[in-house]
């Protein structure tokens, strides 16, 4: 008999009550005691006691009651309860009762007096009425309340195995459906040619799991994707669902830590069985570097939060079966501060590393970005490719956009070449500032950057200046843009000495001409002792010190 592929229809879970029927109730039953405790309970108008004054010399009143130590309540007479005059309607009195908070005791020696003198009787009584309201009720009545919620109704509440509500246990991440028609492939990444064919393999996992089960290859379980920030790692994650036509979720790091410790243990759990429900299907965590972090080094030991978190990722991961068709995908830019058991082999023990664009990487994610903009005829991508050193996707898909907003600033048809080289000075160096400078100002900071661009062009290791300006940018009032070749990958101390003089250049400049140097030299001096520091302290460039490095803080 052939024996059938087809499986079982999966049962879906009810989603989880916002508020369970108990604790329901527990809350209606507390509000109820505190609607009893705060209701006035045969209270009347509240009346100044400077128009009881009044109302007391102008025999109005019938009898005080004295209730507790501040306050009375007063009666009408007989005939203004019936009728009740201009005064009495104006200070709203209808029950024909009102009560005034008596001043301070020295300020009210005279009340027993005068009302005497008015006829007014005089009484007495316990405040029997108040007693819901006193402070010392409230506070036991409110303590009470937590009481029975800590004991009684929030042990109900717990997640046996995470020790929180429900609601708070789900997982936030994002489902990004297979069957969704605006999908993301490999071909809408540009560049990242040695990542893809890294990934083709999970591609190809997703897709037929029979095919490496047969011969008894496990495809790795997790995959965490190296690079700066803006180098397109989830950009690539949803590539590879696209590929495999798998389901994805995806969910940050930051998502996972919440203040009650369980939490983010519970919203692991649920986020993986969620996933083994839908297989095949991808999970994308970005920024793991905030719950992955290496144990031990903070506050709270094993107890921390976002400890429990990272134990649980662990375990889940550890408790995949060859079966199960779910890949887990991490970014990060920090690897060097995750933990040593995330990286190990059954875990992310595959590390695929995407560096910033080539030219040629940059020249093709230009042409991604721009293919639905309208381009103008002086417009060399080639060129703007070249010029763009270091950028990454990011960064050209704001330059691409910085120079569309422009063009349509300036009621353009289409981009043009200005509008490009404005947007390559606003992304890179920040707006145009409107600061008014002296003619002096104007002056200091020529020479200044005109110091710069001399040195840089007199060294013959340096990197040739390409732009100089003193238009004020962001922070600085001046600059200069220098044509690298791309992406230096390994320099000699010749290149960074350069480097050095080409910084210094702007001071030289002030102190020839000025005599004196300048406080807008706080950046070159920044930069240039950064260098020096890693040329001897990490790249061993001392002739005095020696190859040797040495530890420095994170920053």
């Amino acid at each position: 008999m052939a024996r059938s592929n087809s499986r079982p229809p999966k049962s879906k879970r009810p989603p989880a009550p916002l508020l369970p029927g108990g604790f329901f109730l527990f809350s209606l039953l507390l509000l109820a005691i505190l609607a009893v405790a705060l209701f006035p309970w045969g209270s009347s108008s509240a009346v100044r006691y400077d128009e009881f004054d009044k109302l007391l010399t102008a025999n109005k009143l019938k009898k005080i009651v004295l209730v507790g130590n501040d306050r009375v309540r007063c009666d009408l007479r007989d005939e203004l309860k019936k009728d009740p005059d201009e005064e009495i309607k104006r200070l709203k009195i209808t029950s024909g009762q009102f009560t005034v908070m008596l001043p301070p005791a020295p300020d009210r020696r005279d009340l027993y007096a005068k009302a005497k003198d008015h006829g007014v009787m005089i009484d007495k009584e316990d405040d029997h009425g108040t007693w819901f309201g006193s402070p010392f009720l409230m506070m036991m009545l409110v303590t009470l309340g937590f009481i029975l919620l800590i004991f009684l109704f929030l042990p109900r509440l717990r997640d046996p195995m995470g020790g929180v509500p429900p609601a708070f246990g789900r997982s936030t991440a994002r489902k990004y459906d297979k069957n969704t028609k605006n999908k993301t492939t490999f071909e809408d990444v540009a560049d990242m040619e040695s990542p893809k064919r890294e990934l083709q393999e999970i591609v190809d996992y997703l897709r037929s799991p029979d095919k490496f089960l047969k011969l008894g290859a496990q495809i790795p379980k997790g995959v965490l994707l190296v690079g700066a920030p803006g180098t397109g790692k989830t950009l690539l994650a949803r590539a590879v669902a696209g590929e495999a036509n798998a389901n994805f979720y995806a969910i940050n790091g930051a998502e996972f830590i919440q203040m009650f410790v369980g939490v983010g243990a519970s919203r692991v759990r649920d986020l993986f069985k969620t996933a083994k429900d839908n297989s095949p299907c991808l999970i994308f965590i970005d920024e793991i570097d905030a719950v992955g972090r290496m144990r031990g080094a903070g506050v709270g030991g094993g107890s921390d939060e976002r400890e429990q978190t990272l134990n649980q990722i662990l375990g889940e991961m550890d408790g995949f079966s060859p079966t199960d068709a779910v890949i887990v995908l991490a970014a990060t830019n920090r690897p060097d501060v995750l933990d040593t058991a995330l990286l190990r082999p059954g875990r992310f023990d595959r590390h695929v590393t995407i560096d910033r664009p080539t030219w040629k990487g940059r020249l093709d994610i230009l042409k991604v970005h721009t293919r639905n903009k309208p381009l103008g005829d002086d417009v060399d991508l080639e060129a703007i490719a070249r010029s763009t050193i270091g950028m990454t996707g990011a960064d050209l898909r704001n330059l691409a956009n910085e120079a569309a907003l422009l063009a349509a600033r300036n009621d353009k048809s289409r981009i043009d070449k200005d509008e490009f080289l404005q947007a390559h000075d606003r992304v890179m160096l920040g707006p145009k500032r409107e600061e008014l400078f002296t003619e002096a100002d104007k002056r200091r900071i020529a020479y200044h950057e005109a110091g710069h661009a001399l040195v840089a062009m007199l060294e013959p290791q340096a990197d040739k200046p390409l732009r100089v300006s003193i238009i004020p940018r962001g922070r600085t009032g001046g600059v200069n843009l220098f044509a690298m070749e791309d992406v230096r990958v390994q320099q000699g101390i010749g290149y960074f000495k350069s480097r050095l003089a080409m910084m210094m250049g702007g001071r030289a400049a002030d102190r020839l001409e000025f005599r004196e140097p300048d406080a807008g030299q706080q950046s070159d001096l920044q930069q240039a002792t950064q260098l020096a520091r890693r040329m001897v302290a990490q790249w061993g460039m001392s002739d005095r010190i020696g190859p040797m490095a040495f530890r420095i803080g994170e920053e």
